[in-house]
């Protein structure tokens, strides 16, 4: 399942980076921060396309900046909650 999230993942970072950057070009340890730039606008959009996109409510207090450090960090994270909420 974790293959399907990250994914995802990929696919709604590369449509708020914006910057013609593919899903397919973003890795899987590809940090969000610093190897795409996120600045603080980009990280609240992807986080609330993060919660359309799968459904749910990020646990905010619960996130910490090492789970933006890489797209498979971020997507254990998402199955974490996802899996809560079902």
């Amino acid at each position: 399942m974790t293959a399907l999230i990250e994914d995802r993942v990929k696919v709604v970072l590369a449509t708020v980076l914006d910057n013609g950057t593919t899903a397919d070009e973003i890795g899987p340890e590809a940090d969000l921060v610093e190897q795409y730039g996120l600045d603080s606008l980009q990280t609240i959009t992807f986080l609330l396309a993060i919660e359309d996109e799968f459904d749910l409510e990020l646990d905010y207090p619960q996130l910490q900046l090492d789970d933006l450090r890489s797209v498979r960090q971020f997507s254990g994270f998402v199955e974490r909650l996802a899996s809560e909420a079902s």
